[in-house]
């Protein structure tokens, strides 16, 4: 069981632009485009027990796919933990579970949930950190678009310097993305 980080960012490290927008990313057209992706995707989902979110994820999740007006488009069949101060919208017959507060205890929860299998941290990047920051956090797996965006929502917003990362695998998809596997290390471990 490992808890990882899945996403997509650019070349200098922005997972959204300043406007909360990912059509940088969508400018590559559908993923079945591009050999490889899909079933890398297939692959690493069907591995997937549980995951988490922060609420700008969720709320960007739900606008875009039109959730809330039909609430068969939530694309997880996963139980899902949304991390939020606000109250946010729920979506009707989805296992969503809207937390606060201390990860230790939820991260538990979840990989009591994942049952064997990975639990997945769609994002974002604060949320993912206070992960690391307990030392829960087990691999960032990074699909690098050939783009820059000067500004945004970052990848992560904390330095992770000391141990460094551990480069486990890298991997090319068309003449478009780079896929990045880093090991997260612990102090013990380095």
């Amino acid at each position: 069981m490992k808890t990882q980080y899945y996403t997509a960012t650019s070349i200098d490290g922005y997972l959204a632009d300043e406007n909360n927008s990912l059509d940088w990313l969508f400018q590559f057209g559908e993923t079945e485009e591009i050999e490889g992706v899909d079933e890398d995707y297939s692959r690493f989902i069907d591995k997937v027990g549980a995951l988490a979110m922060g609420s700008t994820t969720y709320e960007w999740i739900i606008e875009h796919e039109s959730i809330l007006e039909d609430p068969e488009k939530w694309p997880y069949e996963v139980p899902a933990w949304v991390f939020s101060s606000r109250e946010l919208p729920e979506i009707d017959g989805a296992d969503i579970h809207f937390v606060q507060g201390d990860i230790v205890p939820v991260h538990a929860e979840m990989v009591k949930a994942a049952d064997g299998k990975n639990v997945w941290l769609v994002g974002g990047g604060d949320l993912v950190c206070q992960f690391h920051d307990h030392g829960l956090l087990d691999e960032i797996i990074l699909s690098v678009a050939p783009v820059t965006l000067a500004s945004g929502a970052p990848l992560l917003p904390r330095r992770i310097t000391t141990p460094p990362l551990k480069l486990a695998s890298v991997q090319k998809y068309g003449d478009v993305f780079a896929m990045l596997t880093y090991e997260v290390q612990l102090a013990s471990e380095n």
